[in-house]
This record gives structure tokens, C-alpha cells and sequence, in this order.
């Protein structure tokens, strides 16, 4: 199987330009075709193509961490040899939406979610009695910048302060909506109508619903949910360092304005095994790149002399929307 066929121009501007403010009305891909100059039909036929490449993961919801569920960033020690048999066990839960080698004793790091942290305590356990490897586990402790999408030229979106709202109450029907979201929305003229009769509930009151998370902040954002890696950034570093406790807040939140920065965070450390507490990720075309931007950031915000790790992929098992 080849390269995916990179998009042309006008595409690849309206994908980053929807990463998130996507219309939430009856007809949306009418309004963004009507933006690009093209027929609705041209532009949905584009983006299924985009689909069918391995560009566009889905048009649909990001959920702000920890509001409509629980989540949770764990890791193997795994023996490299057993590496991809021990990758395939775990990406085949359903609470596995991110799976990654990374080049590090902990050498497999994944992302779990569930409806409650119960879920999660059952994954993990799962994880550990299948494969006999325990599981670090390091849930949020604090955003400072968690926005899942990073723009790819001038039209992609603005750069935004982060910060998660209460988790919201949900009724059966705000269940229903979120479950037949995980795969976002149909590439059609009327892309809630299906998504409206999965849930039982009128178009229009859907459309109300998401409205009033994105407002609420529940979801971070509505829109297109590119796959970076085969846009061209197929590298990315999970730099992490051991900060003193009472500069962590400061330093993040430092660390959270730099724009090569794709997310920044607090975790728990977990002792001499993983004693690290303050984490970001970068994304980059190459690993040499990556690993640039890490020693630049260590070096321009006064961490280059703490214990620190800069964990570059190696490979990226499993990329998919949280399932809730």
C-alpha cells in the first residue's frame, strides 16, 4: 500500500480551517462548499476521498478530558521482542483509542477511556492478568493545554486557552447522542438526520444538544479530526520532565504558549519507575525535529538541568476517537 495521495490546496485549507467551528446546522456541507466555491456534492465526494487516505479520521465531536467520561495515560515495560504481540493485545479493547511504541524503557504507551474511572480500573487490570506486565497508570492531573488539533498552515485554527468545565449531567438521551457520535458524522447533505434516528431523538434537538456543549466547552471542538502523521508530521515527542511541585503550575502553563507545544499537562509520578510530572507533546515532520524542539523548549524555559525524557515514536498502533 502506497503513500496516501497528498490533498490539494483548497482541500487541505478547508480541512485545517474546520478542525473545529464546524457548522452545526441542518446543511452544513452546503455552507462550506458554498465557502470553497464548489458544488456540495464536489466537496463531499473530496472528503470521503480524504477519508478513504487516511487524512480525514471523521468529522464529528472532541470531548473536553474527564467531562462526559474518564481517561487515563498508561504504559508497558514491554521486552522488545514481544512488542507487537503484546500492542495488538491491548489495541483490541474498546477503551484503547491511542496506542504507541515509544523509544524508552516503557516502550508502549496507550490512552484509555471509559464512561467511569471503574471501566478504567477494569481495562488495566485486564491488561496486566493478559499480558503478566504491570500497567503505569497516570491520569490527568491538570490541563494546560489539551486541544487535539494544531494547525497545518495560515487557515487552520487559532491557538486557545484550555480548560475543562465540570463534568455536565447527562441524561439517557445525552448518552445515546455521545455513543452514536464515536464515529462522527456521515459525509451527507443532512449528516444529523442519521445521527438524530441512532440516538431517538429529533434533528433539532440534537443540533441544540451539541450547540450547547461546544458552548459549555464540553466538546473542545466540533470538526474535521485529521491523522497527522499522514499529513506529513510523522513524528512526534512525549517530552516529560521532574519538576519541583510548587513551580509545575507556572512552568506548564509557560510551556502551554509555545506553539510547537500540541498538549501540556500534569500526571502523577509514580516513584523511582516514572518520576516525571509535567508533560507535552510535540509533533513534527521527522524525529530529528522532534527531538530539536525538545532540547529548544528545555533550554528557553529553565529545565535543561531537571531529570527529564523525550520519548520519540516508533510507531503508532492504534489512532481512533475515544469510544464512550
Amino acid at each position: 500500500m502506497g503513500a496516501p495521495r497528498e490533498p490539494d490546496a483548497p482541500l487541505l485549507a478547508l480541512l485545517d480551517r474546520y478542525q473545529r467551528d464546524f457548522p452545526l446546522q441542518p446543511q452544513p456541507f452546503r455552507t462550506l462548499a458554498a465557502q470553497a466555491g464548489i458544488s456540495e456534492m464536489a466537496l463531499l465526494a473530496a472528503l470521503a476521498q480524504a477519508r478513504d487516505d487516511g487524512l480525514l479520521g471523521r468529522v464529528g465531536a472532541v470531548f473536553a478530558p474527564n467531562t462526559v467520561g474518564v481517561s487515563t495515560l498508561a504504559a508497558l515495560a514491554v521486552p522488545p521482542a514481544q512488542l507487537d504481540e503484546v500492542a495488538a493485545r491491548v489495541s483490541r479493547l474498546r477503551e484503547v483509542n491511542h496506542n504507541y511504541a515509544r523509544e524508552h524503557h516503557y516502550n508502549l504507551w496507550f490512552v484509555l477511556t471509559a464512561p467511569d474511572r471503574a471501566g478504567i480500573d477494569a481495562a488495566l487490570a485486564h491488561i496486566a492478568a493478559d499480558t503478566g506486565l504491570a500497567p503505569l497508570d497516570l491520569p490527568l492531573e491538570r490541563e494546560y493545554h489539551i486541544d487535539l488539533g494544531f494547525a497545518l498552515g495560515e487557515n487552520g485554527p487559532a491557538r486557545r486557552p484550555t480548560q475543562s468545565p465540570p463534568a455536565p449531567r447527562l441524561d439517557d438521551a445525552d448518552r445515546r447522542l455521545i455513543a452514536a457520535l464515536n464515529g462522527g458524522i456521515a459525509l451527507q447533505p443532512r449528516p444529523f438526520a442519521p445521527l438524530a434516528d441512532a440516538c431517538g431523538l429529533p434533528e433539532d434537538e440534537v443540533l441544540q444538544r451539541l450547540q450547547g456543549w461546544v458552548a459549555s466547552g464540553v466538546i473542545r471542538r466540533f470538526g474535521m479530526v485529521l491523522r497527522h502523521h499522514e499529513l506529513g508530521f510523522r513524528a512526534n515527542a512525549m517530552c516529560v520532565w521532574q519538576v519541583p511541585p510548587a513551580a509545575r503550575d507556572a512552568i506548564g502553563a509557560a510551556l502551554a504558549t509555545d506553539p510547537v507545544v500540541t498538549l501540556c499537562y500534569a500526571r502523577p509520578p509514580q516513584g523511582a519507575p516514572w518520576p516525571y510530572n509535567l508533560f507535552c507533546m510535540i509533533h513534527a515532520r521527522d524525529a530529528a525535529s522532534a527531538r530539536a524542539e525538545a532540547q529548544r523548549l528545555a533550554a528557553s524555559h529553565g529545565l535543561a538541568a531537571l531529570p527529564q525524557a523525550v520519548l520519540i515514536s516508533t510507531r503508532r498502533y492504534t489512532q481512533r476517537g475515544a469510544r464512550y
